[in-house]
């Protein structure tokens, strides 16, 4: 059985079925197939209704279950996710094992040149956090910490990791789940990952294994922002106002985020914290390089965006190579790995391309060889690899983006784009037209589902 959108497929035969109901099938699949069960709260608006959804059902169908709720707290926050947090653990700490972590971990910034990540709840810079340690008895920190999974300063993705693998071994060793509130219409890549899902648990793409024993599950993952939205207005959830906030401010559904302000997916929108918490925007400045300058310059040349002027006397290839010089060693070893890694790719295996751009290279003197089909594109395209150096930039070329050059590594740095998105790591664009290939085939089926 597949799920696409709000209407299941089972045996090629469309049954029309509302995202409520099939949320309270999957849940309800959840308690009876796993023994440990518990809830990644982020004081998100889906976190937050999947938390009041996952309560109500336990309360009136397994009311003698243990749930476990966890939130994994970034220090830097607005002050109203902090109340609103803080506000729901009050209310469901009797009801559930709770566990609000505060420890210190590494999470990626998109701010500097100069750091890679920055700490919250970094024990040696108390000074300068950003706000004081909660103080509730179910708060985890380097003081009372039980998690024996834990090392100092791991990834923040780890820690998220290895708490489920701690919480199933201090629950008996029995199979355990960690409920999110992932979706497929936030990004594409997120689409994609719950179609091509590879460790799947009985041929369900909601949930996923993560290790032995433990699972994590996406119960609402074919829900709207809407549907979201209609099911807090119907049920009279409490969720974080910072959203009345983010709307009041004119911004987007999509822009409307609950998440680190240094990540590449929040810095544009730094500027709100001067507006909507300034004390806290305070801080921010003081807490982590390059949130001033960022709040200043996201939008401008200085932070790799718009068109980026090329200083005398270089070409992109010693620019990047100037650029990399200027950088503290690991992060330039960041960067080094990734762009030998695709430098190596455009060489030896080459990437999918079609008949107009190769033409196009080829008219322009590019020294490129076909290289066989690419088992990347989903029409079978060419594979083109690069014979001489790498070219410089390829402003000249105008059919594709998807082609090597020394500029799109130095927009890298420039961006701050540790990660390399702009150079293509990651989704490429090849499998996003295969996703767009695929909701447009499921198109007729979407528009026969309802919402809550």
């Amino acid at each position: 059985m597949e799920i696409f959108g709000r209407v299941i497929v089972l045996k090629r035969e469309y049954v029309k079925q509302n995202v409520y109901e099939a949320f309270l099938e999957r849940i309800d699949f959840v308690f009876r197939e796993f023994e440990n069960i518990y809830i990644s709260f982020s004081g998100g608006k889906d976190s937050g209704l999947l938390l009041n959804l996952v309560l109500d059902f336990r309360k009136k169908h397994y009311p003698d279950r243990t749930i476990g709720v966890f939130h994994q707290d970034f220090e830097a926050q607005y002050t109203v996710t902090s109340e609103y947090v803080e506000r729901t653990f009050e209310r469901i700490k009797d009801e559930v094992e709770p566990y609000w972590v505060c420890l210190p971990m590494a999470t990626r910034t998109a701010l500097s040149s100069y750091e890679m990540y920055w700490y919250p709840w970094d024990d040696t810079k108390k000074d300068v956090w950003v706000r004081p340690m909660p103080d509730k008895e179910y708060v985890i920190n380097l003081a009372n910490n039980p998690i024996t999974t834990y090392h100092y300063r791991m990834h923040q993705e780890d820690l998220a990791k290895q708490f489920g693998r701690w919480y199933r071994t201090s629950h008996g060793g029995k199979k355990t789940v960690c409920l999110l509130g992932m979706r497929a219409d936030e990004s594409l890549q997120r689409y994609s990952g719950f179609l091509n899902k590879k460790y799947g648990y009985e041929g369900e793409c909601w949930i996923t294994n993560q290790f032995k024993g433990v699972y994590c599950a996406s119960p609402l993952y074919d829900w709207s922002s809407g549907d979201v939205w209609h099911a807090n207005y119907l049920f009279d959830y409490d969720y974080n106002s910072l959203y009345d906030l983010y709307y009041m401010a004119g911004l987007k559904v999509s822009q409307m985020r609950v998440a680190s302000p240094f990540n590449d997916y929040s810095k544009d929108a730094l500027n709100l914290y001067r507006v909507i918490d300034p004390e806290i925007w305070a801080k921010l400045v003081g807490r982590v390089q390059g949130a001033n300058f960022a709040c200043l310059y996201g939008r401008t040349k200085a932070m790799g965006y718009r068109s980026i002027t090329l200083p005398e006397g270089h070409t992109w290839k010693t620019f990047t190579l100037f650029l990399l010089e200027t950088l503290p060693v690991r992060l330039r070893n960041n960067y080094v790995k990734k762009f030998k890694t695709s430098i190596e790719f455009w060489h030896k295996t080459g990437g999918g391309l079609d008949e107009e751009s190769i033409r196009e290279l080829e008219r322009h003197g590019y020294q490129i060889k076909r290289n066989g089909v690419s088992n990347y594109t989903l029409s079978k395209k060419t594979r083109v690899i690069f014979l001489g150096d790498i070219p410089d930039d390829t402003d000249d070329i105008k059919t594709t983006k998807d082609i090597p050059s020394w500029k799109r590594m130095c927009y890298c740095i420039l961006k701050n784009d540790h990660i390399c998105r702009f150079m293509g790591f990651g989704m490429s664009k090849e499998q996003k037209k295969r996703i767009d290939i695929i909701r447009k085939e499921y198109k007729s089926v979407e528009e026969m589902g309802y919402g809550v």
